[in-house]
């Protein structure tokens, strides 16, 4: 019983003091709310005054701001006026100016317009007595004004030509005594420092034999040792009554050498049957190919070139078993190497380009009778595959002519090439295709009108030429010479050069009775 009292008391007690701390809380925030209200007035107060104290100074500071604006557009405003003023007194001098002008520029007009009256009139009087001095002088001359500019027109074309003969004659004496001592002097110096053996080759082999009965034994029972030979070596066996000797012939040097080698060593073992050819055959392949790389270094040493590539070495040393009217390419072409670079250095040009080009402008014959097409061609084909440089490749391109020359060395490597293959004893050409130049020569001469006629001499060296009198003059003689010698450039083929030798001979006869 007494604990139940206790708690009810407890919750009583707690129940009242919760209760006053409600109220005192109230009473509190009431006085804290009056205190924010009074502040909020006090706030808003100063709040005005300060705002109305702002808008005072920003009126005084807007009038000032305007009465210095004002001031400032005045100011300008008179400027403009003052300005304005000034343009309108240069506007009207300037129109009074122009008024002046229009005034002169008409009076200027009215007097051209009688100037031009006036010369329309003189050119009337003047076109009238042109004509009739036109017709007065043709009644004098016999000559109408067409027949008048023919004859005029035809002896100004006689006196140009005559003129222009004379200049060539000059031009070409005064080049030609500077070039031909200068060229001269070097080409002598260069063939001079340059000695080559004055050899020529045939195109077949001829193997010697001990006695008459080995030829027998060569051509085998029914044939079969020949025949094998032929087979293996692609040549052709001329067995005739020639005594102790047999001819090999082929189109392909290096075939021709293999035979002759293999029939050597044949001949020197004695026993010849199928299987012995093959065995020599293969052997002799075998020499020949080490010959030919030996003879290629033995170019790329003589004329001091290197950096071949391996298979141009190889084409080098196949040349020594090509000919060409009897000359061999090798040493042609480490001849004409010789001489270009010999040139070259003379006239202060690159001599490793002329004389690399020069050793291998002639390259395209070791394989053209494999490949289709001119040796030049298939040398420029081959130079252009194994990386020769731009300059060798024109050189080699140039040196028949098939392209006109860019280079001083081309053209060396050409005027070696002529130098190489026409001095004395240098090649050899048959007697029908010597026979058909000469002819086709003369041809060529004759082709050209006013010729009565020409004759091919010294081998083939100088054309002599007749003209007709009546239809070439003197002054035209120099000119046709330069025609003909174009021409014969444009469509012949020779060694060296060809003097054109033009004659113009005027006979007067009479009889005294």
């Amino acid at each position: 019983m007494p604990i139940v009292l206790a708690i009810v008391l407890a919750l009583v007690l707690g129940a009242a003091g919760f209760a006053l701390g409600v109220l005192y809380r109230k009473k509190v925030a009431e006085r804290e709310i009056v205190s924010a209200e009074e502040e909020a007035k006090r706030i808003i107060n100063d709040a005005i005054k300060s705002a109305e104290s702002k808008k005072r100074e920003a009126l005084v500071e807007a009038k000032e701001e305007i009465h210095k604006n004002r001031s400032e557009y005045e100011r300008e405003v008179k400027e403009r006026r003052s300005e304005l003023s000034k343009q309108e007194r240069r506007l009207q001098q300037k129109e009074e100016n122009l008024d002046r002008k229009l005034d002169s520029a008409d009076k200027k007009n009215e007097t051209l317009a009688a100037k031009i009256a006036q010369v329309d009139a003189q050119q009337q009087e003047i076109a009238l007595v042109k004509k009739s001095q036109m017709e007065m002088l043709e009644k004098i001359s016999g000559f109408t004004s067409e027949e008048a500019k023919a004859y005029l027109i035809a002896n100004v074309r006689d006196e140009v030509t005559h003129e222009m003969a004379l200049k060539i004659k000059e031009l070409e004496a005064q080049f030609k005594e500077e070039a031909d001592d200068r060229a001269k002097e070097i080409i002598a110096t260069a063939v001079q420092r340059c000695a080559a053996d004055h050899t020529s080759e045939i195109t077949v082999s001829v193997v010697p034999l001990p006695n008459d009965e080995m030829k027998g034994r060569i051509i085998g029972r029914e044939g079969r040792n020949i025949r094998s030979i032929e087979t293996l070596t692609g040549c052709d066996l001329i067995i005739d009554d020639t005594p102790e000797a047999i001819t090999v012939s082929s189109f392909d040097p290096v075939r021709r050498e293999v035979a002759r080698l293999a029939l050597e060593k044949l001949i020197q073992d004695g026993r010849i049957h199928p299987a012995r050819i093959e065995e020599m055959v293969a052997k002799a392949q075998k020499e020949v190919n080490a010959t030919i790389k030996a003879e290629g270094e033995r170019a790329m040493f003589e004329t001091n070139i290197h950096g071949l590539h391996p298979e141009i070495v190889k084409l080098l040393g196949r040349m020594k078993y090509r000919t060409s009217y009897g000359q061999n390419v090798l040493n042609h072409s480490i001849e004409v190497s010789h001489v270009a670079g010999l040139m070259a250095a003379e006239l202060g040009v690159d001599v490793n380009t002329a004389k690399r080009a020069g050793l291998l402008h002639d390259l395209g014959k070791a394989i053209d009778h494999e490949v289709e097409g001119s040796h030049v061609t298939i040398g420029v084909d081959i130079a252009r595959r194994y990386k020769e440089s731009e300059a060798v490749i024109h050189c080699i391109e140039a040196h028949h002519g098939d392209v006109e020359c860019r280079t001083i060395e081309a053209c060396l490597v050409q005027a070696a090439d002529a130098i190489s293959a026409s001095r004395p004893g240098a090649r050899r050409e048959n007697i029908e295709n010597y026979v058909k130049r000469l002819e086709k020569l003369e041809e060529v001469s004759k082709s050209f009108p006013g010729i009565a006629s020409s004759y091919a001499i010294q081998a083939g060296r100088e054309i002599r030429i007749m003209v007709k009198p009546e239809d070439v003059s003197e002054d035209q003689m120099v000119l046709l010479a330069r025609d003909i010698a174009k021409k014969i450039e444009e469509e012949l083929t020779y060694p060296g050069q060809i003097k054109v030798h033009l004659l113009r001979e005027t006979k007067a006869i009479d009889y005294a009775k």
